[in-house]
């Protein structure tokens, strides 16, 4: 089948699937409809399977452990592979010039630096030491953020913008969110080190594609690809 037919079969797949949840979302006879065939399936599947991925599932998501930073090193160390093998040579042969081709090493460098002090940062943990001083730095609004709120579980006074983080068992300041793919916290004293280390993995991320967009495009040029033809089997 003609690629181009199997990549509009994928869209349309995309499509339909973006539908379909958005009519489920609104549809409560929908909601019902989906309700009723999960405890169709949770009596056909064994309960020990059940258990099992549910703790599978709790494990990933509500739990820290450093799972999906190694996950996320392996996907970066592959990436870089494969473009050291099969861009980084040709490209060599084909004249491109060192410092382009270079670029993306330099920004891995620089994204694995602050992708380690994002991991190790203290993202603002809320402690007796520094609960008085956090507690003056913004203005409580009586409405999210109550002046004299208390955090049951660390049982001290809440700073305004500040959160229990669940899965990290402590307050933090100016709390954003969890990442699971730095294992920690972001927070008042490691947003900076977050946001630069998306922005360099988005910078190579593109300067890779690029890269490797160039070479296709001069290989194609170099070899005359653009004006051969293609005869099937039926002529």
């Amino acid at each position: 089948m003609d690629f181009l037919v199997l990549f509009l079969f994928y869209l349309a797949f995309l499509l339909i699937c973006v539908v379909l949840i958005c009519i489920f979302t609104k549809s409560q006879r929908l909601k019902a409809v989906v309700l009723g065939g999960a405890q169709v399936c949770s009596r056909v599947i064994p309960q020990c399977l059940q258990r099992a991925v549910q703790t599978l599932l709790h494990q990933l998501f509500h739990t820290r452990h450093p799972t999906f930073i190694v996950l996320h090193l392996l996907l970066q160390g592959l990436v870089y592979a494969e473009y050291t093998c099969e861009v980084f040579g040709y490209c060599r042969e084909l004249e491109f010039s060192l410092p382009y081709l270079l670029l993306p090493y330099v920004l891995l460098s620089v994204n694995l630096v602050f992708f380690t002090l994002t991991c190790a940062a203290n993202p603002g943990t809320i402690t007796k030491a520094n609960e008085s001083f956090l507690l003056q730095v913004y203005k409580f609004d009586d409405v999210m953020f109550p002046k004299n709120s208390r955090c049951p579980t660390c049982d001290l006074r809440k700073p305004a913008r500040s959160k229990h983080c669940r899965l990290c068992d402590r307050c933090v300041h100016r709390f954003d969110h969890h990442c699971v793919w730095v294992n920690n916290c972001i927070g008042a004293w490691n947003t900076r080190y977050f946001l630069i280390y998306l922005l360099t993995l988005t910078a190579s991320a593109a300067t890779i594609a690029t890269v490797t967009a160039a070479f296709l495009l001069r290989l194609v040029t170099v070899s005359d690809l653009y004006q051969e033809t293609y005869l099937d089997d039926v002529g």
